[in-house]
């Protein structure tokens, strides 16, 4: 019979479930109808005997599930709820339990718990206005709203209605079914993409990951009432409510998350805490970031947010009640607001509480692991995630890849992700997943700056500077220099930077963004004020200060200098491929075969260390190699006299080798041209243009002299005309050239067959004392190539001038200087002019290696003088002097000059007899 037993109830209930989840149903029940049928389901929610439907559909799985469950007060009705999904739960007991849920979802007074539990938590917060039974306020999710905010306001709810609500909660969260506006709004993507799913929340998290856009796509509609719901059932509160993520986060939360009581909001936290790490697993990886997405676009939804920071919010972003909406500040907006007042100085303005400040710093660190955590990112930068960044698909790419791109990206995107760059250079504890890989080396290097509230870009900066520690691993050190290279395309993403030079930048710099123009245009101006003396420098000096650190950070990455990375970028894949880009070992390898290298990339490096030598505190391998040194014998010198103290202890006996060894590299690059060595430059700045002008007019202004101009000074040197200072450091250039063959730019070029054929085993050794130059001067008849003799012929000449150019012979008389030419000083040849003596007199005995190496000397300057004749006065004069006839040539000089004077003095008394006579006349 068709109606016993409830049945047309029961037909009729359906028939008004099914209308409220079509958009045009076929039949509609009048109001009177629904008033009736919903009176008959709350009469009915005491005792289950009385749904008669019900009670026959479910008398078999009442008895499996709930024998024990006394009947009355609804409680056989929420036994049966809690076990629908179980696989042994009849068809037919399910069906009937789903209508009644959904008649809940209309009028909550169907649910006798729920009416009786919060009756007064009702009435006390003014949700059950008396109206019709399907009003808004007799709707479940109205309820829901009305309690819930209440309760975040921090309100006192009752426990009894509380627990009501977190089981119709999770009710609504198992069940999309019971959610009208879900089938309504999603049922196209639900039969396209998630059909077979209904049970214990997983077609509600299929539809996330379609909103996701890991599935297709989704209509606006669906998403909006997906929001909805989750605002309705609040997940975020207690994540127990979320079934699917309960049950695939389980083992997560026992041992992550065991110190965090069951159901607290700050469970969700620690999983985003532990999201990418071994801890994690891949189900409730994906369950979680689904859920975070739509937590994301509501700030509301974060309950630890929201009550740490309502204060803040309805102050600053005049924002309302936690169940109301604004179309002036919709719910996303306001986090946007919140994070532009947390990272304000006092000088700005207002800023958030600490509470609050700290809740903003943790959703940011959340949403840098995935852009689709970021809903103005994703939502500015769809189109360019999708052309710049379809294959970056590992955690985090998807934001670097961004900011590679940065110049690149549509203007609003460019906007949002500089935003967040800018940002990031503040506060770097940001990045969760940068943090995370640089763990270690933040214990060990940068605990005190990383445990600051505030971070002020110390963090990065201490990171930066302990990049080549041991203790680095790689995924932070290439984490640390991506950051870098963001930083170099626009100088706000370097907070101390900015903060430090942003007026300087406005009034000398402006309309420059990118930070490598930012930091030529600042350097420019020190250094012009410096050259000028000026008596007040344009650039103030916190600017000064942090741009010092600035350039020094560049200088150890080529990347870091986008000028000399495109010049060099073929260079560098040709002749370093191999070689790791940090540590400037990059640049050092091109300094290295720099003459092989395109004219381009040439110039450029031949600035960037014409910069170094005016600047070696800038040359970041001498700094690093030489770091023990230059505070063991440099603890006080000045930056650009660095490089000058370390040549002068050099030979050092406590010398590290490695350090002795770079010095020399950067002594042979300063030989090669007179502009790499400043002090010289600066001493011989009236000498080089005097003598050597012709070697300037011949080469070219961005071509290198290969030693022209040292070698010329060198010959002023040996004729003695070169002014005192000049004179003094040729003097210095000289004797470490005579040490160290590598030192002499001219002889190595001229004279390379010679060495490999007649000095090989001297070239070959370690430590370079005057044995090759020695061996060139031994070999000196065997030398066929005219250029390479005429360097050796230099050479000899040159010591002439002065016995300590001659190592060889220094050492082997340097008893016979301190017995016989101890009074003399050195210089000008008089040392040397001083044993030439000595030898010639009997009576003086010098040291035999002495005497040998003198005659052998005397033997050299005599072919010398065959094969280059003197070319001035002053030759000539030296020639004599050192000539072992030197006494007989004087002797027939000295009668010649006698006799012309003789002459002179009778030609005078006849001139003068004569012009008498012609007076008289």
């Amino acid at each position: 019979d068709a109606h016993s037993q409830g049945e047309v109830v029961a037909c009729l209930e359906k028939g008004l479930v099914k209308e409220a989840e079509e958009t045009d149903p076929r039949i509609q029940v009048s109001d009177q109808c629904k008033k009736a049928i919903l009176r008959v389901a709350e009469l009915s929610s005491d005792d289950f005997h009385l749904d008669r439907h019900l009670y026959f559909a479910c008398r078999d799985d009442r008895e499996r599930f709930c024998e024990n469950t006394q009947a009355g007060e609804g409680r056989v009705y929420k036994c049966l709820f809690n076990h629908k999904f179980e696989e042994s739960m009849s068809e037919k007991c399910r069906d009937a339990l789903t209508t009644r849920q959904k008649l809940i979802a209309q009028d909550y007074k169907v649910s006798y718990s729920l009416a009786k539990s919060c009756k007064s938590d009702l009435k006390k917060y003014r949700c059950n206005v008396e109206n019709l039974p399907r009003s808004r306020e007799a709707r479940l999710s109205y309820l829901l709203m009305c309690l819930e905010s209440a309760v975040h306001r921090g309100r006192q709810v009752s426990s009894e209605c509380q627990g009501e609500m977190l089981d119709y909660r999770r009710m609504l969260m198992e069940d999309f079914s019971l959610s009208p506006e879900i089938i309504l709004s999603c049922r196209g993507e639900i039969e396209h993409h998630c059909s077979g799913l209904h049970r214990k929340g997983r077609t509600l998290h299929c539809l996330m990951k379609v909103v996701r856009g890991e599935k297709g796509n989704v209509g606006p509609n669906c998403q909006q009432a997906l929001q909805t719901l989750i605002q309705e059932t609040d997940p975020g509160a207690d994540y127990r409510i979320d079934r699917a993520l309960n049950e695939a986060c389980e083992s997560v939360i026992q041992t992550a998350c065991k110190h965090i009581r069951s159901g607290d909001p700050m469970i969700l936290s620690c999983l985003m805490e532990h999201l990418y790490t071994e801890k994690m697993v891949e189900d409730c990886e994906h369950r979680l970031l689904e859920l975070q997405y739509f937590i994301s676009r509501d700030w509301k939804l974060d309950t630890v947010l929201y009550r740490k920071c309502q204060g803040d919010a309805s102050r600053l972003c005049h924002t309302h009640g936690w169940n109301e909406t604004s179309e002036l500040m919709p719910p996303g907006a306001v986090f946007s607001c919140l994070y532009r007042h947390a990272y304000r100085t006092e000088e700005q303005g207002r800023r958030l509480s600490r509470e609050c400040r700290a809740e903003v710093q943790r959703i940011l660190h959340q949403r840098a692991m995935d852009v689709k955590l970021d809903p103005a990112l994703q939502d500015k930068c769809m189109i360019d995630l999708g052309k710049w960044c379809s294959e970056k698909t590992e955690t985090g790419q998807e934001l670097e890849c961004l900011q590679d791109h940065l110049d690149d990206l549509v203007s609003d995107c460019r906007d949002i992700v500089g935003n967040l760059t800018e940002l990031e250079s503040e506060d770097i504890q940001i990045e969760a997943l940068l943090m995370r890989a640089c763990e270690p080396i933040i214990q060990t290097f940068c605990h005190e700056v990383a445990d600051n509230q505030i971070d002020s870009g110390d963090l990065m900066e201490c990171l930066i500077q302990n990049k080549h520690q041991k203790e680095m691993n790689e995924k932070c050190a290439i984490g640390v220099t991506h950051f870098q290279l963001v930083q170099m395309k626009d100088f706000r993403f370097s907070y101390k930077f900015k903060m430090a030079c942003k007026e300087d930048v406005l009034k000398l710099c402006p309309n420059i963004k990118k930070k490598v123009d930012v930091v030529i245009c600042l350097s420019t101006t020190v250094r012009n004020d410096t050259l000028q003396d000026a008596k007040e420098h344009r650039v103030s000096l916190k600017c000064r200060k942090q741009l010092r650190v600035e350039e020094l950070e560049m200088t150890e990455d080529i990347r870091l200098e986008p000028e000399l990375y495109e010049a060099c970028k073929s260079d560098i894949k040709n002749y370093c491929q191999n070689v790791p880009y940090g540590n400037a070992q990059i640049i050092e390898c091109l300094k290295e075969i720099k003459k092989q290298l395109s004219t381009r990339c040439h110039q450029k490096v031949f600035k960037l260390q014409e910069t170094e030598m005016m600047d070696p505190e800038l040359d970041y391998t001498l700094m690093r190699v030489c770091k023990q040194m230059i505070k063991r014998f440099c603890p006080e010198a000045d930056s650009k006299n660095m490089l000058q103290c370390l040549k002068q202890n050099k030979n050092s006996e406590v010398m590290d080798p490695k350090c002795k060894q770079m010095i020399t590299k950067r002594q042979i690059t300063q030989n090669t041209d007179y502009r790499l060595n400043p002090v010289l430059r600066k001493a011989c700045k009236a000498d080089i243009p005097k003598f050597c002008q012709n070697i300037l007019n011949r080469a070219k202004d961005d071509t290198e002299l290969e030693g022209q101009v040292i070698s010329c000074l060198k010959l002023k040197y040996a004729d003695q005309r070169l002014s005192p200072d000049c004179e003094d450091q040729i003097r210095v250039i000289i004797q470490e050239s005579a040490l160290d063959y590598r030192l002499d730019p001219q002889l190595q070029m001229h004279c390379s067959d010679e060495i490999s054929s007649l000095c090989a085993e001297e070239a070959a050794a370690q430590e370079q004392t005057g044995q090759v130059e020695e061996c060139l001067k031994v070999n000196l008849l065997k030398i066929k190539t005219e250029m390479c003799k005429k360097e050796v012929l230099n050479m000899l000449k040159e010591s002439k001038a002065d016995i300590f150019v001659d190592p060889v012979l220094h050492t082997a008389c340097a008893l016979d200087i301190k017995h016989h030419c101890a009074a003399i000083p050195p210089g000008r040849g008089r040392q040397m002019s001083c044993l030439m003596e000595a030898l010639e007199d009997k009576r003086v005995r010098l040291q035999p290696e002495c005497k040998k190496r003198l005659n052998d000397r005397i033997e050299m300057w005599s072919y010398a003088a065959k094969v280059a004749p003197a070319e001035g006065f002053s030759d000539l004069a030296m020639q004599v002097m050192t000539s072992p006839s030197k006494n007989y040539i004087l002797s027939v000089i000295t009668v010649g000059i006698c006799v012309l004077f003789l002459i002179g003095l009778m030609c005078g008394r006849i001139t003068k007899r004569v012009t008498r006579e012609l007076k008289d006349r």
